[in-house]
């Protein structure tokens, strides 16, 4: 594993370009997910999957050739649960079909009961420079009632090893869970960041069709917080982030100035993104436009359709202009940077309503900005639907 060699730093600069390659496989399924994850009782037959990753990427970049790709994100499923000489061997391919950033991000999602230490190590040698946990609570009942399988003993370790070999890490907290109490998020959350060096990703808890949690709910036995009360941890959540130097760079995402995860800056600035794997999404410019792409959800399914066809696309939606157009406008209004009003109007071949810009902006929703920018403020960002759904008319 000697080609991938990428530093661990650099500007976030244009959207870019991106690879996602997706592991769908899992130790155990948790009640709130709706991802594409499987559990197998069996492990993975990984040389299968690494060859059919192979080909798929080598599909992809004759598709798209000679784009210099800017980030990688390995995500599931539980990419952790992968051998280091499997990740190797996907950055490997990747860096020989097309041009890598000297700079280029390489982020891997990792579960703390998959964390050790020699297994890191393993990653960073790969090529890896940026991880993600899986940590989701510091609380031990509240961790058993997400379904994960490590303590926050567990949890805090890996952040220790995490922050050992890599100098950029990330960790995702769920809160507004069942019972939460502001008092109790607001001690969990400094904790948290007393152990985030630069990132956290924090989500509101959300109940996913087809879930356990679903069920439960439906039938009775999952009270949620209600809707006064999510914004009231809402608003906790960004006053405490802010006050630490981790202000929202996005809805759900918080970081130092600079440490932004790059990769998910492809998505919301709109940039063009190749996706391999069980389930993977992609959008790319092409001659005849911007393609959405899907691919085989099911895992064994999905390799035997690469092997057979060379990709697991099973579907390919060429974007018109107005879904193109929607998509900027709902993806750039969620990062606190905003759009460029010039894009928007290249894109869309009109102007956004100046009246409706300026009503919302009366109403404190939305702000102007330089260089032709406009964002949602802090008082908007609870009610973004709105706002984009105003803006959109």
């Amino acid at each position: 594993m000697t080609a991938f060699r990428p530093p661990g730093s650099g500007g976030a600069g244009d959207p870019g370009f991106g690879i996602y390659v997706h592991w769908p496989f899992c130790a155990s399924k948790c009640p709130y997910c709706d991802f594409n994850s499987h559990v197998r009782h069996v492990a993975p037959d990984q040389e299968r999957f690494v060859a059919a990753f192979a080909r798929e990427l080598g599909t992809a970049a004759a598709r798209v050739p000679g784009r210099t790709v800017s980030s990688i994100f390995l995500g599931g499923g539980t990419p952790s649960l992968m051998r280091p000489e499997t990740v190797g061997a996907i950055l490997d391919r990747i860096a020989a079909l097309w041009p890598v950033a000297a700079d280029c991000e390489v982020t891997l999602e990792a579960n703390p009961t998959s964390v050790e230490a020699e297994r890191f190590r393993g990653f960073r040698a790969a090529g890896v420079n940026r991880v993600s946990l899986g940590v989701q609570a510091l609380d031990d009942a509240d961790l058993k009632s997400l379904g994960r399988m490590h303590s926050v003993d567990e949890a805090l370790r890996a952040v220790e090893i995490a922050r050992r070999h890599f100098d950029r890490y990330s960790f995702d907290l769920i809160y507004a869970r069942p019972g939460q109490t502001p008092e109790a998020w607001a001690a969990e959350l400094e904790r948290a960041i007393g152990e985030a060096a630069e990132h956290l990703s924090l989500y509101q808890l959300t109940i996913e069709p087809g879930t356990v949690f679903e069920a439960l709910h439906k039938a009775g036995k999952l009270a949620m917080p209600d809707a006064d009360m999510g914004r009231t941890l809402y608003d906790l959540t960004q006053d405490i982030c802010m006050s630490a130097g981790l202000p929202a760079y996005e809805i759900s995402n918080h970081a130092r100035p600079g440490a932004e995860c790059r990769h998910n800056l492809i998505y919301w600035r709109s940039g063009d993104f190749v996706g391999v794997g069980p389930g993977a999404h992609g959008r790319l410019t092409l001659g005849n436009g911007r393609i959405a792409t899907s691919t085989e959800r099911h895992p064994e399914t999905w390799a035997a359709l690469v092997e057979t066809e060379g990709s697991g696309i099973i579907e390919e939606e060429r974007l018109v202009q107005e879904e193109t157009v929607d998509e900027f406008l709902v993806m750039g209004l969620r990062l606190a940077e905003g759009i460029d009003l010039k894009r928007y109007e290249a894109l869309s071949g009109r102007v956004l309503d100046p009246e409706r810009i300026a009503f919302l902006e009366g109403e404190g929703l939305v702000a102007r900005m330089a260089g032709d920018r406009l964002k949602v403020t802090a008082r908007g960002f609870p009610v973004l639907d709105a706002v984009v759904a105003d803006l959109s008319m």
